[in-house]
C-alpha cells in the first residue's frame, strides 16, 4: 500500500507540473493566523464542494497551517469572510484501533494544489483528495489495525449554526440533505449530498446526527462525496466512479483554463503571486444549477434555467473589485452570474440572506450598483421584469449611520441611472434628487476633521471604518465630493493629510478606492504611486478590525506568498481583497462600479495579456523597472492617448497598450480629458 500512495503522489506532481500558470498557485497563501482566511481544501472555479481539512485551534476556514492536531475533513466553506468562517458541513474522521478522536498531523506530507489535497497522520493513514464540480473522491490507505474505519459528522459547521438533517443509509453509502445557517447565522441554506464508500463498510448511528463506518480488514477505501443544491437524485447522479487521478486532472484543467485568461511576465516570484491571488478571486460565487437546468431559488422553490444559475454573494466586500474582474476576464459565466443576481430579486432577496438559500451565502447589499455596472459593460439586464422590486428595495435602504447613508445613497444613485435608462424620467429625476442627499449626510458627519472620534473605528455606529475612511465613499460624485471638501486645492490636502497620516486602511473594504481618488485632480501621478506602495512596498497600518488607531502597527508589505500574508484581521472577503492586487498589477483599476471606465497605473509586470470575450489586449510596459512607477506616456494601438483612463469596451474589442514608465512623474499626464464622476454624467 505504500508503493500505491507513493504511486499516486507522483501523478499528482507530474500532472501538477504540466500546466504553466497553474504550477504557480500557492493554496496555503493566506491560510495561517487571522490572515485572509483562506484555505487549501481541495475545490473547483465556481464550485460550492470544497474538500479540506478542519484542525485544532481551528481558523475561519477551519483549518490553520501551522496546527498538528486534525479533527476530519469537511466539505464547504466561503473562502476569507469574517463572523469567524462560514461551512464546514459533512466532518469525515478516519480513524484507527478504538479511538476516533483527534489525531496528529504529519506536515512533511502535507501538500495541496489546485483541485487537490493529500498528508498523511502520525498513526499512518494517509489521505489523498481531488475534486472536479460537485464531486469529489477521497483516497485513504490505513496502517495494519484490527479496528479501522471513519466516523461521520453530520451536524458539523465551522461557526454558523446547525439547523436540520436528514439522512439515509443504503447501498454502501449515505444520502440526504443539511440545513446549517448562512454567514454570520443570518439566513439558512441546504446541501443536497450523496456520499458512496468504495468498498464494503458497517454503518451505524451513534450519535443523533453521527455515524461510524467500520471497513473491517479493508486497507485502501476510497469515498466519493457529490453535492447538488435541488436534490438528492441530483448528488446521487453526479457521484462518479472515476478514479482520484482523472478527477484531479479534470478539476486541475478546470482551473488552469481560467487561470490562462491572463498572461504576466516579469518577476517570478511575483509572477506565483498573482497567479495565487487570481486563483482566490474565482471560488465564488457558487454554480447552483444542475446540468439539466434545474435549481432552487431563494425562496426554495425549484425552477429551471436555459443557461446558469449562481448564488453564494459577498458584494458588500466585492463589488468594486472581484465582480468587476470576473466581468472582464469571463464575460460569458458572468452574464448568468448577473442574471442570477437580477434573479434574487424576483424570488427573495434580503441585504444577507433568506431562510431558503440553495447555498452558503454573505451579504447583497449594492446589488443594484452591480446591475448598472453590467449594463453599461454591455451585459444584458432585464430591468423592466425586477423594476418594481428594486424600487421596493430602494425603500428599505438604511440611511440611520453616516456609513449607511453615504452607502445607501450610492446605491439611491444606481436606481436613478437605472430608471434613466428604462425612459422612466420622473423616478429617475426624484432618485436624483435623493442621492443628492448625501451631500447634507455629509457635511453633518464627514466635513468636520477636528472631532476626537474622526479615527475611531466605528465612531457613531458606523461598520469596521473611520470618519476618515467612510467620508471617501461617494464614487459617482467625486466632482460633488471635491466641491463639498472645499474645491480641488483643500480636496488635495486633506486626501494628503488622509495617506500621509496612514489613516488608510487596506485591512478592509470601506476606502479601497481611497488610493484612485488623485486621477480626479491635478495630480493622478499621486494614485499611480499609491496603488504601486499598497501593492508591493512596506507600508504601515493603524487599522485592524478588531480596535481603533492603535499602538502596534503593522509595518510589513500587505501582500506576500506565504500563509501569513495581509494585515492581521484583514479578510480576503470572497476575493475581493486578491482582486485588488490583480487590478493593481495589471495596470488598469476600475474607476467607478457602475460606469465602464478604468484609470490607468504603471503595471507590476512587462506585460501582460488579457484574454476578454475572446479578444487578448495587452499592456506593455516600456522601460519598466521596479522603481518606475509613473506614467510617462501612453500609446493606445500606435496612437498617443493622452488620457489616464479607458472604457470597458476598448479594452474587450482587444488592442495593445504602451505604457513608458518614468522614476519621476510626469505632472502633465492624465490632465487632458479627465474622467471626474459626477451626478450630472451622461
Amino acid at each position: 500500500m505504500k508503493k500505491l500512495f507513493s504511486a499516486t503522489v507522483l501523478l499528482f506532481v507530474v500532472a501538477f507540473a504540466s500546466a504553466q500558470n497553474a504550477q504557480k498557485v500557492n493554496v496555503f497563501l493566506g491560510s495561517s493566523g487571522d490572515h485572509g482566511q483562506m484555505s487549501p481544501a481541495a475545490s473547483t472555479p465556481f464550485g460550492m464542494l470544497s474538500i479540506g481539512p478542519q484542525t485544532y485551534p481551528k481558523l475561519h476556514m477551519g483549518y490553520e497551517h501551522r496546527a498538528k492536531i486534525f479533527l476530519g475533513f469537511t466539505h464547504n466553506r466561503v473562502e476569507g469572510v469574517g463572523c469567524q468562517g462560514s461551512g464546514g458541513n459533512i466532518l469525515i474522521k478516519p480513524f484507527i484501533g478504538n479511538d476516533a478522536a483527534a489525531c496528529v498531523l504529519n506536515k512533511a506530507t502535507e501538500n495541496a494544489g489546485l483541485g487537490f489535497y493529500q498528508l498523511a497522520f502520525a498513526n499512518n493513514i494517509k489521505v489523498a483528495i481531488a475534486v472536479n464540480g460537485n464531486t469529489g473522491v477521497e483516497d485513504y490507505i490505513f496502517p495494519e489495525s484490527s479496528s479501522k474505519g471513519f466516523l461521520i459528522d453530520l451536524s458539523h459547521t465551522l461557526a454558523n449554526k446547525f439547523v436540520a438533517e436528514e439522512h439515509q443509509v443504503a447501498n454502501n453509502g449515505i444520502s440526504g440533505w443539511i440545513d446549517s445557517r448562512t454567514t454570520c447565522n443570518v439566513g439558512t441554506y441546504r446541501v443536497y449530498y450523496a456520499i458512496k464508500f468504495g468498498g464494503p463498510v458497517m454503518l451505524k448511528a451513534v450519535g443523533e446526527h453521527e455515524l461510524l463506518a467500520n471497513v473491517g480488514n479493508t486497507a485502501h477505501m476510497q469515498i466519493h462525496v457529490a453535492f447538488s443544491s435541488v436534490d438528492v437524485q441530483h448528488a446521487k447522479a453526479a457521484l462518479t466512479d472515476a478514479d482520484l487521478l482523472a478527477i484531479k486532472n479534470a478539476g486541475h484543467n478546470n482551473w488552469n483554463s481560467l487561470l490562462s485568461n491572463v498572461t504576466v511576465k516579469g518577476d517570478a516570484n511575483r509572477e506565483k503571486l498573482f497567479y495565487s491571488l487570481l486563483y482566490r478571486t474565482m471560488q465564488s460565487p457558487y454554480l447552483v444549477s444542475e446540468k439539466d437546468g434545474s435549481y432552487r431559488a431563494t425562496d426554495g422553490s425549484l425552477q429551471h434555467t436555459n443557461g446558469q444559475v449562481y448564488n453564494g454573494w459577498a458584494i458588500w466586500d466585492n463589488y468594486r473589485t472581484q465582480l468587476p474582474l470576473l466581468a472582464l476576464l469571463y464575460p460569458d459565466k458572468y452574464q448568468y452570474m448577473v442574471n442570477s443576481i437580477a434573479g434574487m430579486y424576483k424570488y427573495g432577496k434580503k441585504d444577507y440572506a433568506t431562510q431558503h438559500e440553495p447555498s452558503n451565502t454573505v451579504r447583497t447589499e449594492h446589488a443594484m450598483v452591480v446591475l448598472l455596472d453590467a449594463y453599461r459593460k454591455g451585459f444584458k439586464v432585464d430591468f423592466k421584469s425586477i423594476a418594481d422590486s428594486l424600487v421596493a428595495e430602494a425603500g428599505r435602504l438604511d440611511f440611520t449611520h453616516p456609513d449607511k447613508a453615504l452607502e445607501s445613497s450610492y446605491d439611491i444613485w444606481a436606481l436613478s441611472e437605472i430608471m434613466k435608462i428604462m425612459g422612466k424620467t420622473e423616478l429617475s429625476a426624484k432618485y436624483r434628487q435623493q442621492a443628492l442627499q448625501y451631500k447634507e449626510y455629509w457635511n453633518k458627519d464627514f466635513k468636520d476633521l477636528t472631532k476626537p472620534d474622526v479615527d475611531r473605528v466605528s465612531a457613531r455606529g458606523m461598520y469596521q471604518g473611520t470618519i476618515w475612511q467612510y467620508r471617501w465613499l461617494v464614487p459617482f460624485d467625486n466632482k460633488g465630493l471635491m466641491e463639498l471638501a472645499g474645491g480641488e486645492e483643500e480636496y488635495l490636502k486633506q486626501l494628503n493629510e488622509f495617506f500621509d497620516n496612514d489613516y488608510y486602511n487596506h485591512a478592509n473594504e470601506p476606502d479601497i478606492q481611497a488610493p484612485l481618488m488623485f486621477n480626479a485632480t491635478s495630480q493622478p501621478w499621486r494614485s499611480q504611486y499609491l496603488v504601486q506602495k499598497y501593492a508591493v512596498d512596506t507600508v504601515v497600518q493603524y487599522y485592524f478590525n478588531d480596535n481603533s488607531r492603535g499602538i502596534d502597527p503593522f509595518v510589513d508589505v500587505i501582500y506576500q506568498n506565504k500563509p501569513d500574508t495581509y494585515i492581521r484581521t484583514m479578510d480576503d472577503d470572497a476575493g475581493a481583497m486578491s482582486a485588488w492586487y490583480v487590478f493593481a498589477a495589471t495596470g488598469i483599476f476600475p474607476a467607478c462600479s457602475g460606469w465602464p471606465v478604468y484609470y490607468l497605473s504603471v503595471p507590476l509586470f512587462n506585460e501582460v495579456q488579457l484574454k476578454t470575450g475572446g479578444q487578448n489586449f495587452i499592456v506593455k510596459v516600456v522601460n519598466y523597472a521596479p522603481q518606475r512607477r509613473y506614467i510617462q506616456s501612453v500609446t493606445l494601438n500606435g496612437k498617443p492617448l493622452n488620457r489616464n483612463w479607458l472604457t470597458h469596451q476598448e479594452i474587450i474589442k482587444g488592442g495593445t497598450l504602451i505604457i513608458t514608465a518614468a522614476d519621476k512623474p510626469n505632472q502633465n499626464f492624465g490632465l487632458t480629458n479627465q474622467w471626474i464622476s459626477s451626478v450630472d454624467m451622461q
